[in-house]
């Protein structure tokens, strides 16, 4: 696979006690990763194994890590998607957790070590566990409501910091979207991400499904680990894929039935979910789906 995509590799030093191997796409996306590698740096408990993949990097981006001895990357000429990118990235990782963050993230105090506490009181690896999202127009329920900044201009880093840990929000069910946290043995056991929702598209809940289908119950929005969220600054910019329909066709059911009713995405955290209960109307909305997605295939 590699190899066909051309992707150069730069492996930075191995280094003891590191906790999360953090993987972070980017593409073209310099000002924003500065600030979220900044913010790993400053607000983190422990010591982490930094991973980027850089997609084009015509805007110095490759240059500037090449001055960063303690950051790992790989580098592609073309943009090649999150798909691939985080593949690519997750061959590179020295520790047992592999942790997806966007670059357009600002990471708050201690949300390394919310989230190492909710891993170590599991007991188990079967299990999938998101931070929790601070974003100036929330895109999910899973998110809390608080305007710091649209840009790296307009950003408040000294409001946010005074204010992040009084924003009202319990833990949540149905972890999907970065940042979020598997065991290394759990991403080989599902195969990472699925390649055929390139660039990206619905590759999330992709990754979820097969964690479902792998036994996985366990997936849990961590309300004390928190982000800041700037909001999908690169998927603005990225044609979109059909990746709606290739769920479909691949699983028999839409992603918002699975998250709704599966994961019960957004709802209060209760422990470990249950196999919902079948539904004649969902049957037959999901094969209704399912013809359309054929159609849209051909």
């Amino acid at each position: 696979m590699t190899e066909g995509l051309n992707v150069k590799y730069h492996q930075c030093e191995n280094k003891k006690n590191e906790c999360f191997s953090i993987l972070i796409p980017s593409w073209n996306n310099l000002e924003f990763l500065k600030l979220c590698i900044e913010s790993i740096r400053k607000n983190s408990t422990y010591a982490h194994q930094i991973i980027v993949h850089v997609n084009e990097g015509s805007d110095g981006t490759l240059q500037w890590l090449q001055e960063q001895s303690s950051i790992c990357y790989s580098h592609t000429s073309q943009n090649i998607g999150i798909c691939y990118a985080l593949n690519i990235m997750a061959e590179m990782s020295t520790t047992n957790y592999i942790l997806y963050m966007n670059d357009d993230m600002y990471v708050c105090p201690e949300w390394d070590k919310h989230l190492l506490e909710e891993i170590n009181s599991i007991g188990h690896h079967f299990f999938f566990i998101s931070a929790t999202a601070i974003e100036p127009v929330p895109q999910s329920r899973c998110s809390i409501k608080g305007d710091f900044g649209k840009d790296i201009k307009s950003f408040n880093e000294e409001k946010l910091l005074k204010s992040y840990a009084g924003l009202p929000k319990e833990d949540w069910q149905g972890a999907t979207w970065p940042p979020n946290v598997v065991h290394k043995s759990l991403w080989a056991l599902v195969g990472g991400y699925s390649i055929e929702f390139s660039p990206g598209m619905y590759s999330d809940p992709d990754f979820s499904m097969k964690l479902w289908k792998a036994g996985v119950r366990y997936f849990k929005g961590v309300a004390r680990s928190r982000v800041y969220h700037f909001g999908s600054v690169s998927v603005k910019r990225v044609n979109k894929n059909g990746g709606y329909y290739t769920f479909i066709s691949k699983w028999g059911l839409t992603a918002g039935t699975f998250s709704k009713y599966y994961l019960r995405r957004g709802q209060k955290f209760d422990g470990e979910l249950a196999v919902p209960e079948k539904k004649l109307y969902r049957s037959v909305k999901s094969l209704y789906k399912g013809v359309v997605a054929i159609f849209h295939r051909k």
